[in-house]
């Protein structure tokens, strides 16, 4: 499947029409407004955000969710997007290529443009029926069946094929690796594959379909929290370093007039009332103190970056796994 064909195949006929009325509609609440087009993990951390930013500047954030691949196109293609908030480094730098973020981009707010980062966890049913505790146990437990959503559009699912394969190619060799994702993407252990983070977490949770989930670790403490006593989190020893970094879509914010809403409402992030916010959320804010309230939860795991793993970073990642013939297409087919 190619990555267009993926695209159309998530998008259906009518998302498109979605995406045009979040971005056409005028602010019910009156004032001025910004469009922030987010992946779809986040959909409750910024409709909080975007109220207290509203309280302080009389500022409406106006809401645009998807799957991170999903929203990256449509943004190239015309949504009207002030700032976006992608899950993977690869969708916002599309926009840069496309001529749509200015140079310098990744450096323009502190912390590499990173007001939080996050990694991918496990979620399974309640008590662990399957002894699910690490990564090589999601191909050694016979008829395990695991819910993800598509790499090709989906940020959390590219972030968690990589932390899969990193998990084994720090011990082992890089053919070792391979072995391990063709024999955890394929149509038998992943029997199908949803379109974004959160409709992966729909099958899962409210479905009830497969035996574990894998997601955002945000998304597994929203699950947690939903369905009390039915679901819980496992951490693997290891995982990725998730760096969904924000961005100013300057050529639209100059040509709407938003550049200084759009960066006020960046900068905002970054506040104390915002960190403690993305904190609660499940996301790993990166004001210290805010994520030292969550130490207990946050200190669980190993996180490695994409760079430990892969010196070609992000762009070696997409061209190995992702492009049209890569490695997710050998093995899923």
């Amino acid at each position: 499947m190619t990555r267009r064909q993926a695209l159309a195949a998530a998008l259906g006929a009518g998302t498109w029409g979605g995406l045009a009325w979040y971005a056409t509609r005028s602010s019910a609440r009156g004032g001025p407004s910004i469009l922030n087009a987010s992946y779809d993990a986040t959909r409750e951390l910024y409709r909080t955000l975007s109220d207290i930013f509203q309280q302080n500047t009389d500022v409406h954030v106006r809401p645009s969710h998807g799957g991170s691949g999903k929203q990256a196109l449509a943004v190239k293609e015309g949504l009207p997007a002030d700032v976006v908030s992608l899950a993977v480094w690869p969708d916002t730098h599309e926009l840069f290529r496309a001529g749509l973020l200015d140079a310098g981009w990744e450096t323009r707010f502190p912390h590499r443009s990173l007001p939080y980062t996050s990694t991918i966890v496990f979620v399974v049913r309640k008590g662990n029926p399957r002894r699910i505790h690490e990564w090589r146990d999601l191909v050694e437990r016979e008829g395990l069946r695991v819910i993800a959503a598509n790499p090709k559009i989906s940020g959390a699912a590219k972030l968690a094929y990589i932390a899969a394969w990193g998990a084994i190619r720090q011990a082992e060799s890089d053919a070792a690796a391979d072995r391990f994702v063709h024999a955890l993407f394929n149509p038998e252990r992943v029997p199908v594959l949803e379109g974004s983070s959160r409709t992966a977490t729909q099958t899962f949770a409210r479905k009830q379909i497969g035996d574990v989930h894998l997601t955002w670790e945000s998304e597994a403490i929203i699950e947690t929290r939903e369905l009390a006593g039915q679901t819980e989190i496992v951490r693997p020893s290891s995982s990725l370093l998730a760096e969904p970094q924000v961005a100013i879509v300057d050529t639209n914010t100059r040509r709407h007039g938003t550049t200084k809403l759009a960066t006020d409402f960046v900068q905002f992030l970054y506040t104390a009332p915002a960190q403690d916010v993305i904190a609660r959320a499940g996301f790993r804010p990166c004001d210290v103190q805010a994520r030292q309230r969550m130490q207990a939860e946050f200190s669980a795991m190993k996180l490695f970056r994409i760079d430990d793993v892969l010196p070609g970073g992000w762009l070696e990642a997409q061209a190995r796994f992702f492009d049209d013939g890569g490695s997710f297409d050998q093995s899923y087919h």
